[in-house]
């Protein structure tokens, strides 16, 4: 093959190589918020908000701690995005919630924040690395008793301050056992229909490829 011809193929092969197309590849965030999962933690966040004006006493002695299902759609979407998609669908649904029932001032909704916030990470990041219902049932069940304390201090530092004033400490002392028993439960509640909705979700997303 002669000089000439070498140069030809070199400077050919050179054009080709400049003329493919660069492959793009998605950052972090651009893979979290895509429009897909965006309307997914969108409509989520709609549902958890939703479901959670159904809300009723279970103990007689304290009618303020209302039980509801709407942790259940955030764990949903911790298991099915990841935990931080569901921290930001709580973060959403407890905003949601100060703009449309104002009626604690925005306090009731920030510690509902903070204890679903301790409700779901666990089992969310767990899930994330390992999946299955092996990892699923334990995890749930410490979380029930990680948001239990959680609510503790929540309600002992900032709810009963700022509802009862100077009365507040005297009675958290009459009603923790109350709260702790309401949290364990809603925790356990929430949990059970969590595992019940999963798999015909889970189906769907992989279905749809989220």
């Amino acid at each position: 093959m002669t000089e000439e011809k070498q140069e030809n193929l070199q400077q050919s092969l050179g054009e080709h190589r400049q003329e493919a197309p660069k492959k793009r590849t998605l950052s972090w965030a651009q893979k979290m918020f895509s429009a897909k999962r965006c309307a997914v933690m969108a409509l989520f966040a709609a549902m958890s908000l939703v479901v959670s004006f159904f809300e009723f006493p279970i103990f007689s002695a304290a009618p303020f701690l209302m039980l509801d299902f709407g942790n259940c759609f955030i764990m949903l979407v911790g298991f099915l995005l990841g935990p931080i998609e569901g921290l930001i669908v709580c973060v959403i649904k407890e905003t949601l919630r100060i703009l449309l029932k104002n009626g604690t001032g925005g306090v009731g909704e920030l510690a509902n924040m903070l204890v679903t916030s301790a409700y779901i990470l666990l089992p969310a990041t767990v899930y994330y690395f390992k999946k299955g219902l092996k990892v699923v049932v334990p995890t749930l069940i410490a979380a029930c008793f990680i948001a239990a304390g959680v609510a503790l201090l929540v309600n002992r530092i900032v709810l009963f301050p700022a509802y009862l004033g100077t009365e507040g400490a005297a009675m958290f002392e009459q009603l923790w056992w109350i709260v702790l028993l309401f949290n364990l439960i809603k925790g356990a509640a929430n949990a059970v229909l969590t595992v019940a909705l999963y798999k015909k979700l889970s189906f769907l997303f992989k279905k749809w490829k989220i």
